[in-house]
């Protein structure tokens, strides 16, 4: 399955999140777009509209199992899409900026 780096992506990558709701609410990615992977089939639709038509999908969890598998699913549909190797632990130990649900500096869970 395609993996990419934390170092690989840029503020211009766009960046799906599929942990669950009180996950994203603690902290996450300025920008991402937030499907829980428990949601994620009857919200594909969201996903279609916001994604780069000519880009990949850059999908992260906490760890990188939960992205793993939505990765494949995405494959599967014929979506240029790579799991974020280390997730949202990785992002946050990178020293990547992660904000709570109101903007302010959050905290991976």
């Amino acid at each position: 399955m395609p993996t990419v780096g934390i170092g690989d992506l840029t503020d211009e990558n766009f960046l799906l999140d599929v942990r669950e709701d009180e996950e994203w609410d603690a902290g996450h990615a300025e920008g991402a777009l937030h499907i829980p992977m428990s949601e994620f089939v009857a919200r594909y639709g969201e996903l279609t509209e916001a994604a780069p038509q000519d880009g990949r999908v850059n999908v992260i969890c906490r760890s990188g199992g939960r992205s793993a598998q939505v990765t494949m699913y995405l494959v599967q549909q014929g979506i240029d899409a790579v799991n974020v190797d280390g997730g949202m632990q990785a992002w946050e130990a990178a020293g990547r900026p992660v904000v709570d649900d109101k903007g302010r500096p959050g905290a991976v869970v």
